[in-house]
């Protein structure tokens, strides 16, 4: 099987609705290893759609902890689980992921327990490791290699960049950032830098739309995203194959379209360009 990502959930934000994309999660295969690359809302059923086999997990990333990242991690897990999972899954992330895992398992405790006896399933907390990751680490996947950076994403401080080699191939994503000076050395020569990214002139709408929230929204997505602009000059700069946009901020607004996302990109970066969509598969 080729070398490839699948965006699975490409919306930014945790909010769903009629007909919008779903929020965050990725499936990357490289030199035969597959990765789940955050487990937004959606992620398992996005899994499913693709063919893959919920009980071939192994291997988790999370980038950060807001919920359009991690929410449906765990179920992510004890539906692979369900599915016939018994050999063991290593999930790599912030150390907040331990308090969430074991969370979970204890609001699961009385059907993950039902199961293991009476359908003889294996202990699903002996089958999941977490690993804290922290930015700078370097962590060896089968035959992929991840290094990580710090990602500008006020106001958490765990947030990461992830970098995946191999001996052929390097894919970058960004994760959740504010503009960051380090990603384009990060990302150097990359075969695939998929990058989040929102459209300026269409956050006034987004904050209004959402409506729960005060002015604090729209100065959190200010400070902690990157515009499709800042992104495609990052991409330029470290001179990368193919620029993917990904978590678009926003997504399921019909007053734009991939003509918009284009028009911001196009004075930055005459490269490949792809504007996510769920679904979207594309060789590395």
């Amino acid at each position: 099987m080729s070398d490839h990502v699948i965006l699975l959930g490409t919306k930014g934000g945790p909010a769903i609705r009629h007909g919008s994309a779903m929020p965050t999660s990725s499936l990357l295969r490289l030199s035969g290893q597959s990765v789940v690359v955050d487990c937004g809302l959606g992620v398992t059923r996005g899994l499913v759609d693709q063919g893959f086999a919920l009980k071939d997990l192994a291997t988790v990333i999370i980038t950060h902890l807001h919920s359009d990242h991690y929410l449906e991690l765990g179920p992510l897990l004890h539906t692979a689980w369900t599915a016939g999972l018994k050999t063991p899954v290593q999930v790599y992330g912030p150390t907040g992921l331990t308090r969430y895992w074991q969370g979970f398992l204890a609001s699961m405790a009385e059907d993950i327990e039902t199961r293991i006896e009476d359908e003889g399933r294996p202990d699903l907390a002996s089958l999941i490791t977490l690993h804290p990751v922290r930015a700078g680490d370097t962590v060896t996947i089968g035959p992929v290699t991840l290094d990580t950076i710090t990602s500008l994403h006020p106001p958490l401080v765990e947030s990461l960049s992830l970098r995946f080699r191999t001996a052929h191939k390097t894919v970058v994503f960004s994760g959740d950032t504010a503009p960051n000076p380090a990603l384009a050395p990060f990302a150097q020569g990359a075969d695939l830098l998929i990058h989040e990214a929102m459209l300026d002139e269409a956050l006034v709408p987004l904050a209004a739309r959402v409506g729960n929230g005060d002015g604090r929204l729209l100065q959190h997505l200010r400070r902690s995203h990157t515009a499709a602009g800042d992104a495609a000059q990052t991409a330029t700069e470290a001179g990368v194959k193919a620029l993917a946009l990904h978590h678009l901020i926003p997504s399921d607004d019909p007053d734009y379209d991939d003509r918009d996302w284009r028009e911001a990109v196009a004075p930055f970066f005459s490269g490949t360009l792809y504007v996510g969509k769920d679904g979207m598969k594309i060789r590395v």
